[in-house]
């Protein structure tokens, strides 16, 4: 749906546009490198158990998703179960879709000879980081809707401490492998490993179905976290307690680690306590530096892209898969072709792999910046 309005600011706290657009910032920015072989660290995914700043994006953004929530489902309440039902589901389906199409998109590709053949829909990835924000939406949505806060929070508690038994129960080998996850098990039964990712050079969905259970708690808590800041209002008080709990939520999380490893491709539940408790602690953050203090330059690129947030990351998302379509050179796709050309040749291959990357921001903000402008707003 498309709105030519600016969202009413009686509803809008501007860190929590920041904290959004934040994050949708540095999906775009550690999604697109100018070439996976020089990445540095920091935005690398972790290999397996533990987790790097890079890790901590995409919970975030599920956080930031349950902060929104916390403003649109208060209007659910007056129009009946059937209504909000209807929408959170229709919602959850229209998000589903655009990631499954994003996956399909272009629709077409190379053959070994060169010539356009379409992609077929047997190898097509079911799941993705869009899928699994829809599911977690609906899923929590529906909780905090039906059991309101104090039953959505009990709920979160059980889906953290139910996937910790069912992958000590059900897995095979070591349970928090990747090879004897029960995550595993239930998406080749389920998905077929045809319809799964094969980054790790096997059948293996970081995106999975059973891993989106404990992903959904990161929606509700930033549901919760949204609530209490509405709630307590933009005070110190306020912060405090939102800092307080932040650090007590990491440390459940590393005290957790012992047992259960943090470990974002499986999604462990000691992972959904450490990347909570961080959220909470950098949007306390803002909400004190912003909201409080008043300290607002420099904020404003950030809320440009929490303005427009899945639309942005989509167009990013369809850019970066439409370079693979055009070849410039025999052999080198549009992709590499920019970055080989454009930043490596005069900045080398690590920076230039970043300042690509950072090119690639810049490009969004702009775009993000264009439809602020003409007070476009598109919304799902």
């Amino acid at each position: 749906m498309l709105v030519n309005e600016q969202p009413s600011q009686s509803q809008r706290f501007l860190s929590l546009d920041v904290f959004r657009g934040l994050t949708v910032a540095l999906m775009i920015l550690v999604n697109n490198p100018g070439s996976w072989s020089f990445v540095y660290p920091p935005f690398r995914h972790a290999e397996w158990h533990g987790y790097t700043p890079t890790d901590l994006v995409f919970p975030f953004f599920l956080f930031a998703v349950g902060n929104a929530m916390s403003f649109a489902l208060r209007k659910y309440e007056a129009i009946g179960h059937a209504a909000a039902v209807k929408k959170i589901l229709k919602r959850t389906f229209l998000i589903f879709i655009i990631g499954l199409l994003l996956n399909w998109f272009p629709f077409v590709k190379y053959d070994d000879g060169g010539n356009f053949v379409f992609k077929s829909f047997e190898s097509l990835r079911i799941m993705g980081v869009l899928q699994r924000i829809a599911l977690c939406y609906g899923i929590a949505g529906l909780l905090i809707h039906f059991l309101k806060p104090k039953g959505a929070t009990i709920a979160g508690i059980l889906l953290l401490a139910g996937y910790w038994l069912i992958l000590n129960f059900a897995g095979q080998g070591d349970p928090y492998s990747l090879e004897g996850n029960a995550g595993l098990f239930i998406d080749k039964a389920i998905l077929g490993e045809s319809h799964m990712y094969h980054g790790e050079g096997q059948a293996f969905d970081p995106e999975g179905l059973l891993s989106t259970l404990p992903a959904v708690v990161n929606v509700i808590a930033g549901y919760l976290v949204g609530a209490y800041i509405q709630q307590k209002g933009k005070n110190n008080k306020t912060v405090g307690k939102l800092l307080i709990a932040g650090v007590v939520l990491v440390a459940l999380a590393y005290l957790w680690n012992i047992e259960f490893p943090i470990n974002k491709k499986i999604w462990t539940s000691s992972y959904v306590l450490v990347t909570v408790g961080l959220a909470t602690l950098v949007l306390a953050l803002l909400v004190y530096v912003i909201e409080i203090v008043g300290v607002k330059k420099g904020f404003g690129f950030f809320e440009v892209f929490g303005k427009n947030p899945l639309f942005i990351y989509v167009m990013s998302g369809v850019l970066v898969k439409t370079y693979g379509l055009i070849r410039p050179e025999a052999g080198m796709n549009a992709y590499s072709w920019i970055y080989k050309y454009g930043f490596q040749s005069w900045a080398g291959d690590y920076p230039g792999s970043l300042l690509f990357a950072i090119a690639h921001v810049l490009l969004f903000w702009l775009l993000g910046y264009v439809m602020d402008k003409k007070k476009i707003y598109i919304r799902v």
